[in-house]
């Protein structure tokens, strides 16, 4: 395997405890040079211990971590060439903007002459040329945000390293910032792992996302795999919003029952399962109705409906039982008979549906 084909990153059977406490157990993974990598996961998943052990600030209890295929277990922190930015930015508020971007390249005994060209191009690169001079508490949260990146990234290195950088900012700044982030990273086609509660943050910027639960790497895929064919109960009701519905398995798997209403798979399955429907899959149709008639139309009781702007949210009850979520979209035919109470039949494509092993089953 050539230099430039190896892993930028490489996470071999790691696992960090802390005492009784298990913070990252057994992880395996590669992260590709010029890869955009999320880790997602909720407080207390082992994310950021995992960006922490790659960065230097803590060290395996088992496993090695590598950069570029070489072990770094014995590479201090600041010969690993990597930049580092935190969600409260670290910046010194004695310092000016131009002063703050400088500071590592200063401790890296860089001359003055190319220190101001650096940071220069830093600024620019972050878009805050006319800023240079500034304050920390002059400047906006997101213009902070920016000086911070411009930080990391001004002494060229091989990977940054992100946790939850926005999640001080309001939304709208965030979605600048991640525009910003995505563009940046794409210029300067750098290494980047992402560590973030938000699944909206993995969706929208990240190449591949990593789902962290209790310290375990749960799955590894594309934003659009993870939503279609999560590996796991727990990973689809992490990512977006679902119904998993029990189901009565037909025909040697190829197809289910739910409520009465029969539909096939697109692939046989072979043990108990469930089924996942994601709200924007499902459609909704008065009973009677002659586009809910036929093969597949599950009998439903509208119990609740939330108004989102572009649409609603409706809450279902089943008829035997179960709960399901339906986006309604304005134009749709139901969009103005929506009332708590009224009966419907809903129909989703058998494309749309996700299968996962009934939880509990060998």
């Amino acid at each position: 395997m050539t230099e430039q084909s190896l892993p930028a990153v490489s996470f071999q059977g790691v696992t960090r405890r802390y005492g009784p406490v298990t913070a990252v157990s057994g992880v395996t993974l590669d992260i590709a040079k010029g890869e955009f990598f999320a880790l997602l996961g909720s407080s207390g998943s082992g994310k950021t211990t995992l960006l922490m052990l790659l960065a230097g600030f803590e060290q395996p209890t088992e496993g090695r971590v590598l950069m570029a295929g070489t072990p770094i277990t014995d590479v201090p922190p600041h010969r690993r060439s990597i930049g580092v930015v935190f969600q409260n930015y670290a910046l010194f508020p004695h310092m000016t903007a131009a002063e703050n971007i400088a500071y590592p390249l200063k401790m890296r005994g860089v001359g003055r002459s190319e220190r101001e060209e650096r940071v220069k191009a830093a600024l620019s690169l972050v878009n805050l040329t006319d800023r240079g001079g500034s304050y920390p508490i002059q400047m906006s949260g997101g213009q902070q945000q920016r000086v911070a990146l411009a930080r990391s990234l001004v002494f060229g290195p091989d990977i940054l390293l992100m946790d939850e950088p926005l999640g001080a900012l309001d939304r709208r700044l965030r979605d600048q910032m991640q525009q910003e982030l995505k563009r940046i990273q794409h210029e300067l086609g750098i290494t980047v792992i992402y560590v973030t509660h938000d699944q909206s943050e993995a969706m929208a910027m990240a190449d591949r996302i990593g789902i962290m639960s209790g310290g375990e790497l749960l799955q590894v895929a594309n934003p659009e795999t993870i939503y279609a064919a999560p590996s796991n109960h727990f990973v689809a009701r992490f990512i977006g919003e679902c119904s998993i519905l029990r189901v009565v398995s037909l025909d040697g798997g190829t197809g289910y029952e739910i409520a009465g209403a029969r539909q096939s798979l697109v692939s046989q399955e072979n043990v108990p399962f469930d089924i996942v429907v994601r709200p924007e899959s499902v459609s909704l149709f008065s009973v009677g109705d002659s586009q809910s008639t036929g093969i597949f139309a599950v009998p439903a009781t509208i119990r609740d409906v939330t108004y989102l702007g572009s649409g609603w949210r409706v809450a279902l009850e089943l008829s035997d039982g179960q709960s399901l979520l339906a986006n309604v979209m304005r134009g749709d035919l139901l969009a103005g008979s929506l009332e708590p109470g009224k009966s419907v039949n809903a129909r989703w494509n058998p494309a749309s549906v996700a299968v996962l092993p009934t939880e509990g089953s060998p």
